[in-house]
């Protein structure tokens, strides 16, 4: 059941793994919606208007105007947003309570897993200012592990709840970076046919491509940069 908003959702976002979270959940829900970028690299997260809605100065976060009784609402966290959209449409997130629990117990799999290891892993492999072999190896092989997992769950499933869900738009825009995070993905054949079935769907496609430039404006060089990526300060 299909929901249109009012006015659009506006979204918060910078493409991320996670911002390409919630842009293709609304591609795939036919939600209307602006989209309003936060400039990680310059520190929009830190702005005292962006706080109001994400008071943990990450993006993505969403501001629906018809939210529930008709009145806004504001949503952080991917995760909680993906299951918002879902309830609110009906769709990718299933009512019945068996299924509810194997699209949430991948969804948090991979906002308390995939996410924090694979992010890990692009700091310590690729912008680390010193490359220190320990924690290269320490989250390069956690990913791994976790890969070995998607891949088993694969193995006899087309999409990790069975159906397609918010559990694949999830874990798919972080494994989508395998290669970043050192991973040979010809060894998961099960994850390699998922990765190709997500990305073939045309609102996928039009959630990857969603301010798709802004990605190279933020120079890993400039300290900067780095300053307020990783020091989690404002410039």
């Amino acid at each position: 059941m299909a929901v249109v908003t009012q006015d659009p959702i506006a979204l918060y976002y910078w493409p991320t793994p996670n911002g390409w979270k919630i842009s293709i959940m609304l591609e795939e829900c036919g939600l209307p919606y602006t989209v309003h970028p936060v400039d990680i690299g310059k520190g929009d997260q830190f702005k005292p208007e962006f706080l109001t809605i994400s008071p943990n100065n990450k993006m993505p976060a969403i501001v629906d105007p018809a939210g529930p009784d008709g009145q806004p609402i504001s949503v952080f966290e991917s995760g909680a947003i993906l299951q918002y959209l879902g309830r609110k449409t009906g769709r990718f997130y299933p009512t019945e309570e068996r299924a509810r629990v194997e699209v949430e117990q991948w969804l948090f799999w991979q906002m308390s897993g995939l996410g924090p290891m694979a992010g890990q892993t692009h700091h310590f492999r690729i912008y680390a200012p010193e490359k220190i072999g320990y924690a290269i190896d320490r989250y390069t092989n956690e990913t791994n592990r976790l890969y070995g997992v998607l891949n088993n769950r694969l193995a006899d499933r087309e999409y990790l709840a069975g159906e397609y869900s918010i559990a694949d738009m999830a874990a798919f825009p972080w494994a989508k970076l395998w290669e970043r995070q050192g991973q040979d993905i010809a060894a998961f054949p099960h994850l390699q046919r998922w990765l190709a079935a997500n990305a073939a769907r045309p609102a996928v496609q039009r959630g990857l491509a969603v301010n798709a430039a802004d990605r190279a404006k933020n120079n890993m060089n400039d300290p900067a940069v780095r300053a307020v990526l990783f020091g989690q300060r404002a410039r």
